[in-house]
């Protein structure tokens, strides 16, 4: 008979035999499996390829506002400085009679923290650069009968201000004709058009192509547009600079905004374009419309992004169809994910290109 201590340790030596399977009871259950889902992709902007604000690309279509750029010497004068195009998914520049420019600013994602302006008069050109956005709402202050007509008859949405005065501000300081200005809020609550955003133009990738390293592309457009792009490494952008035309003492200056905003953009597209003048005369000095062919056209286009020149072909069809940008292989030129300048630049005008100086950073080549 075993005694009470003989008992303890005999069933100590069951239990240490028991466990030293190296399993317990409880792990004898296989564990419960679990099934992860990958987050959906962020909704991105389809003209600037970055996330949409609040995760939702709104349904509307793309407006595009003729704002001036005419200016004779420093700011305040005239048209600068302009407001509201810090918040532009595209600009394009285009030239007008007189060879002064005016801008293109298009809003799709995000509305203008501010008024908008100053916003001029339509142009034939507006119709060959805006058509590859589909049906945008192109917001203007009249122009001459011939215009209106090709616009009426494109796939624009004529916003003419000087028919729709609710929408018009005149802010204080301003004085005509370089005083009209207006807010995307409310040209977008007041024209009725069909709820679909725009689809994408450009092609994107974080990627940047391979392509020279360079600081900085001088535009010598004319006395009142004479462009300074200059490469940033810190803010990833092309800064805007243009020299004043001070006749005493000419100063390349930063392009601001009303806000003190330096106008900017991850990518500025150079595209050389055939420019033929008449035969409309647009103004009492005589000056003829400038046309820039776009539609049905092809030509040479730079592209700047992350500090680098990539030089192409462009090719455009008819309206409706985006602009093709192809490299020297006949591949498309990726732009980076943001705001695009598009320079509707004259075929065989100056361009000045400078070197990126050594230890300038710029985004390795893919």
């Amino acid at each position: 008979m075993l005694t009470t201590s003989a008992a303890v340790a005999l069933s100590a030596l069951v239990l240490a035999a028991c466990g030293s399977t190296g399993h317990s009871a409880t792990s004898a259950v296989p564990p419960s499996s679990t099934t992860t889902t990958a987050p959906p992709p962020p909704a991105l902007c389809p003209l600037t390829h970055t996330p949409a604000p609040g995760g939702v690309v709104p349904q509307r279509p793309a407006i595009a506002m003729k704002v001036d750029n005419y200016s004779l010497g420093p700011p305040p004068a005239e048209a600068r400085p302009q407001s509201g195009l810090g918040a532009a998914d595209i600009i394009y520049e285009e030239q007008v009679e007189g060879s002064i420019t005016r801008y293109a600013a298009v809003f799709q994602c995000r509305n203008a923290p501010t008024l908008v302006g100053p916003i001029r008069s339509a142009r034939w050109t507006d119709v060959q650069m805006l058509s590859e956005l589909g049906h945008p709402l192109f917001v203007h202050v009249g122009g001459i009968l011939p215009v209106l007509a090709v616009v009426n008859a494109s796939s624009l949405v004529n916003v003419d201000l000087g028919t729709h005065p609710s929408l018009e501000v005149n802010p204080p300081g301003r004085y005509a004709p370089y005083d009209t200005y207006t807010t995307t809020q409310a040209v977008w609550s007041a024209i009725s058009a069909p709820a679909k955003a725009p689809a994408p133009i450009f092609t994107f990738s974080r990627v940047a192509p391979r392509g020279e390293a360079v600081s900085q592309v001088h535009l010598d457009w004319s006395t009142t547009s004479n462009i300074y792009w200059r490469w940033n490494a810190a803010t990833g952008t092309w800064l805007r600079f243009y020299n004043d035309g001070t006749a005493t003492s000419p100063d390349i200056v930063p392009d601001l905004l009303a806000n003190g905003v330096q106008n900017q953009a991850q990518n500025v597209i150079i595209q050389d374009v055939s420019i033929t003048y008449g035969p409309w005369v647009e103004n009492s000095q005589g000056g003829l419309e400038a046309e820039s062919h776009i539609l049905d056209s092809s030509g040479h286009v730079t592209i700047l992004r992350n500090g680098r020149l990539i030089s192409g072909t462009w090719t455009n069809g008819p309206a409706g169809t985006p602009t093709i940008f192809l490299n020297a292989a006949g591949r498309r030129i990726p732009l980076a994910p943001g705001r695009t300048w598009i320079e509707i630049y004259p075929a065989g005008a100056p361009m000045v290109v400078s070197p990126a100086t050594a230890g300038a950073a710029a985004t390795p080549a893919g």
